[in-house]
């Protein structure tokens, strides 16, 4: 079986999912459905680090109802996507450039032949960073684009530069496939709810953590050091001054107010200098904003509603 359901989170009814192989030999799972309503375009997917299409099943649905159809895409090694190493636990790529080449592929052999026009998008954390470069290289393919917790700088101070340090030099050691400092195989919801950064909503936790016991091989674990080379490399890009200000694209970055992965000051910076786009807080919402509890999710999609498919031009600057 492609998709893994189970009866907290069964797959929405009819999937179309298989697997795509990209221009450097990676074979990615991707899936894809209909809409449930009159058709009003498609909405890709892009989810983060260490998420799977699985997780995004009760996003589907809400989009399916407001009719667009939806594609997710599993990054290059989590998920259902091809691994890079012989530990399938540790989060892997050389150059985020790789995650360019599968969401190129995703487009060219998914969308672009079988998804309705208009196109828009929806990235989370690391997805909305890889979105964001997309964008900055002057890709056109969406219409519209919507950020949540974009992974534009990590949350944290001394020891977040520490492992910045560790992570420049590591690959040049020949220690780049090693984890990061402190991290390990064990994914998120392999934990405790208590203390967890990414959702205050217990049911939608152990909804995931569900997913990962029936499927353990969909599960990620910590980063190694190459990935976290290869971000703060993206990163440092994204945090010059003059970078929001060259995006045309129109884009609507949500921020999760009680954000302890990615930093809140960092989106609002560069939020500010978009000429396209707006910024709204969700005050309270751990970094997951879509994973969170009703009252924080209902405020994401009343920003939503009103940005895609564009007729609110009072959310422009």
């Amino acid at each position: 079986m492609i998709l893994h359901g189970i009866p907290a989170n069964p797959v929405p009814e009819g999937a179309e999912a298989g697997h795509i192989t990209t221009s450097d030999g990676v074979k990615l799972r991707y899936a894809r459905w209909n809409p449930s309503a009159p058709r009003r375009g498609t909405v890709c997917v892009f989810p983060g680090r260490g998420d799977m299409i699985e997780k995004y099943f009760e996003v589907v649905e809400e989009l399916r109802r407001r009719g667009f159809a939806v594609t997710v895409l599993d990054w290059r090694g989590q998920g259902g996507s091809q691994r890079r190493l012989r530990d399938p636990r540790k989060g892997y790529v050389r150059s985020f450039d790789e995650y360019q080449i599968d969401m190129e592929t995703l487009i060219r052999e998914v969308v672009l032949p079988d998804c309705p026009p208009p196109l828009f998008a929806l990235g989370h954390s690391m997805g909305a960073l890889v979105l964001l470069e997309a964008v900055k290289q002057g890709r056109r393919w969406f219409d519209r684009v919507v950020l949540t917790a974009p992974m534009l700088r990590f949350a944290g101070g001394r020891g977040k530069m520490h492992s910045r340090v560790v992570a420049r030099f590591a690959p040049f050691l020949g220690l780049g496939r090693l984890y990061v400092p402190g991290g390990g195989p064990l994914a998120v919801v392999d934990g405790p709810f208590s203390g967890n950064r990414a959702t205050s909503d217990p049911v939608r936790f152990e909804r995931t953590a569900s997913i990962v016991q029936s499927a353990p091989d969909l599960a990620l674990g910590s980063p190694t050091l190459a990935w976290a080379r290869a971000a703060f490399r993206v990163m440092e890009r994204v945090a010059d001054p003059a970078y929001p200000t060259e995006i045309r694209q129109p884009l609507l970055v949500f921020a999760a107010g009680k954000d302890e992965v990615v930093s809140n000051q960092a989106i609002e910076h560069f939020a500010t200098r978009l000429r396209a786009g707006a910024h709204l807080v969700v005050p309270g919402s751990r970094h997951e904003i879509l994973m969170e509890r009703d009252v924080f999710r209902d405020q994401f999609w009343a920003g939503f509603d009103a940005f895609i498919p564009g007729t609110g031009s009072v959310l422009y600057r």
